[in-house]
Parts: structure tokens; C-alpha cells; sequence
């Protein structure tokens, strides 16, 4: 690292030591040398995040002035209520993005964390700032396109947004609160928020338009879950079998992955006593699953195999080494 970022460093790492020990004694290298990693470490991560939210709010300007904005098309959600408004008031659309999305960044303080809301008010500020300033040309006229396209880079924003740290639709945070007072999931109160801005978009704009938007906001949605879940899917396999000695080998020198192995008890033996047995657990590519699978068959075609999704993940060899 630049000598001069070293040493502003190690100059907050001793003024947190000093605030956390209420001490004004100097402290070895020992003690500042943890400090300073975990500054680096958060500095490195609040730099990816703004990048991440910095893409994000230019993918979802593009998406707004480029396609949705020219042609009176609306989206759900926060940024769908502000469409609706820019379509039927004067109100310039940067403005309502900012105002619309006010109560729900206050609920997300209360809810989630004052971090979490400021970063978010930075992100609609700044996407209020490019809608407001900056042009982008209008790409099409076709109402298809406009729909599936407008959707597929508002929600390419709202995800990079995520991928961040922060929202630039506010109708998440309302979700997830009212997920918890209510026996509702999240997807459930996103659903009946939507329903409630398309209905009214019906009523003030048109039918037609209000199903164009419904494709909107089904593209966005489907691209926020690829952006923030990952495009490639992983899928943790739990294998329980008498032969996982074999398996264990297989999975590592044949399909070259790594496993964790625990050791379990089984409870349905002979005479329905317990009995130990080690139980396997990695994690591959939904690509990998028939390659998977067959190696398995080959050593025992009764094993007991569970299979669940994984959204991400980070570490391990599955990023690392291909599948032979």
C-alpha cells in the first residue's frame, strides 16, 4: 500500500485504541498491526460496494430515461409510485424519486441500520442527480422492448445497488418490515404493494400500459435475483451412504472438489438401534449435478443423497478448480 495510506492508517489505528482503552500510553506494533488489517479490510469493501452502487445507479438511469421515462411507462415499487406521479403532476421525476423514497429510508433506519439508510440516501441522491443531468438517448419506440429492456436495467441497478449496501427502491425496506409484524414473506407484501401501484396505474394511465408494466417490473425482478444470487446456481449436496470412504475419494481426486465430512448417527439400523456413519457434504454447479450423480451410482446406487440450493458463496476450490 501507498506509504502515505499506510500511515493515515496506522494513524486511525491508534486513536480507535486510544478511544477503545480510554488510554493515552502508545501501543506496540502488535497491537496496531490487527487494527490496521481490519482497516484495509473495510476500506477495500466500502470501495467494491460504491462501485457496485456507482454501475448500479447509471444501469438504472439508462433503464428510466433511456427506455421507460420517453414512452410514459411505469415500473413497481418506489420507483414505480414515482412514474405514476411524474405521469400525472409537473413534478420533475430526479425530485420524486427523492421524496417517495424519504419514509421508507426513515423506516430503514429504525429497521435495519442508520448505515445502511445513509448509504441509501446517497445512491437515490445520485440517481436523482443523473436522471436530472444527464442524457441518455431513447433507444426504442417498440412498447415490447421497452418493457422487457427498460425492466432488465432498472433492475441490473437495483441489484449492483444491492450488491452495495443499499437500496434505490424503498419498497424493500417496507417489505421487510411489514414481513415481521405480519405472517407475510417478503415476496407477499412486494406482490400486494405492486398490485396495488399497477391497479392504479390501470385506472390513471391505461390497462395496456399497466400490463406492459407488470412485464416491467417481472424483468427487473428476474434480474435483480441473477445479479444478487448470481447468474450460476450452486447446489449443496448432502450424501449419507456405508461406502463414504470411496465417495470421500471420489469427490476429491476424480471430480477434484473439496467436502466436509460429519459424523452422524444413524437411526434406523437393523434391530432400530443407533449406529455411527460419516455424512458428506459439498457443494457443486447445477452443470456438475449429472457428472455428480453418476460417480455416486457407480459406488453405491443406495445412497441417500439431499440436494438444496446455495446462492452464493465465497472461498473453497469450487470457484477455482474445473470440473475433469
Amino acid at each position: 500500500m501507498n506509504p502515505f495510506f499506510s500511515k493515515i492508517l496506522v494513524d486511525i489505528a491508534r486513536k480507535r485504541l486510544k478511544a477503545s482503552q480510554k488510554t493515552t500510553t502508545e501501543f506496540s506494533k502488535r497491537q496496531i498491526v490487527p487494527v490496521v488489517r481490519n482497516l484495509q479490510v473495510e476500506l477495500s469493501h466500502a470501495i467494491k460496494e460504491y462501485i457496485f452502487i456507482i454501475i448500479g445507479v447509471f444501469s438504472a438511469g439508462f433503464g428510466l430515461k433511456g427506455f421507460l421515462l420517453p414512452n410514459r411507462f411505469i415500473d413497481g415499487g418506489a420507483t414505480g409510485i414515482s412514474l405514476l406521479l411524474e405521469n400525472i403532476t409537473n413534478i420533475e421525476l430526479s425530485f420524486l424519486l427523492i421524496l417517495v423514497n424519504i419514509p421508507f429510508l426513515i423506516l430503514g433506519a429504525r429497521t435495519l441500520s442508520l448505515k445502511f439508510a445513509i448509504k441509501s440516501i446517497i445512491a437515490i441522491a445520485f440517481l436523482g442527480f443523473v436522471v436530472h443531468y444527464i442524457h441518455y438517448p431513447t433507444i426504442t419506440e417498440d412498447k415490447l422492448l421497452i418493457a422487457v429492456f427498460g425492466g432488465f436495467f432498472l433492475g441490473l441497478g437495483i441489484g449492483m445497488s444491492m450488491r452495495g449496501g443499499s437500496v434505490i427502491d424503498g419498497t424493500e425496506v417496507l417489505a421487510i418490515y411489514l414481513s415481521r409484524k405480519l405472517s407475510l414473506t417478503v415476496g407477499d407484501v412486494l406482490l400486494l404493494i405492486n398490485i396495488i401501484i399497477f391497479s392504479f396505474g390501470a385506472y390513471v394511465l391505461s390497462i395496456e400500459t399497466a400490463l406492459y408494466a407488470i412485464l416491467t417490473y417481472l424483468a427487473a425482478a428476474k434480474t435483480v435475483d441473477f445479479v444478487v444470487d448470481g447468474v450460476e446456481e450452486y447446489v449443496g449436496v448432502t450424501i449419507i451412504s456405508e461406502k463414504h470412504e470411496e465417495l470421500r475419494t471420489m469427490l476429491i481426486e476424480k471430480l477434484r472438489r473439496a467436502c466436509t465430512i460429519y459424523a452422524g448417527k444413524g437411526g434406523y439400523g437393523g434391530k432400530g438401534q443407533s449406529y455411527d456413519k460419516d455424512i458428506i457434504y459439498t457443494v457443486v454447479t447445477r452443470l456438475e449435478l449429472a457428472k455428480l450423480h453418476t460417480e455416486i451410482d457407480k459406488i453405491d446406487k443406495d445412497a441417500f443423497i439431499i440436494m438444496g440450493l446455495v446462492k452464493d458463496l465465497k472461498g473453497g476450490m469450487i470457484k477455482r478448480k474445473p470440473l475433469k
